[in-house]
């Protein structure tokens, strides 16, 4: 039984630095650019950003599938923001 409780805190420990890490990630990213001429772009990145606060408050990790998922909408959030620098300069 301690066994199965030891590998319990690991686990929770694990998420709880996982999660810090994303919202530390989520954090230092740079605000969207506001009046930038590009409004669906803008909208996107905010549902982005929603769905990535209700991923972070959604019950434990889902069997590795709650973050997986949180990590390609973090990237999906980067692509945005690529896009809206991509069509800034061209």
């Amino acid at each position: 039984m301690s066994e199965k409780k030891s590998r319990r805190e690991i686990a929770l420990l694990a998420a709880g630095g996982l999660v810090g890490t994303v919202l530390a990630t989520t954090a230092s990213r740079p605000a969207k650019a506001v009046g930038s001429g590009q409004p669906k772009m803008e909208q996107a990145r905010q549902f982005l950003e929603q769905a990535l606060r209700a991923l972070d408050e959604a019950a434990n990790d889902k069997g590795g599938y709650k973050f997986a998922a949180m990590k390609k909408v973090r990237e999906a959030i980067d692509q945005v923001d690529a896009g809206m620098r991509y069509s800034a300069t061209h």
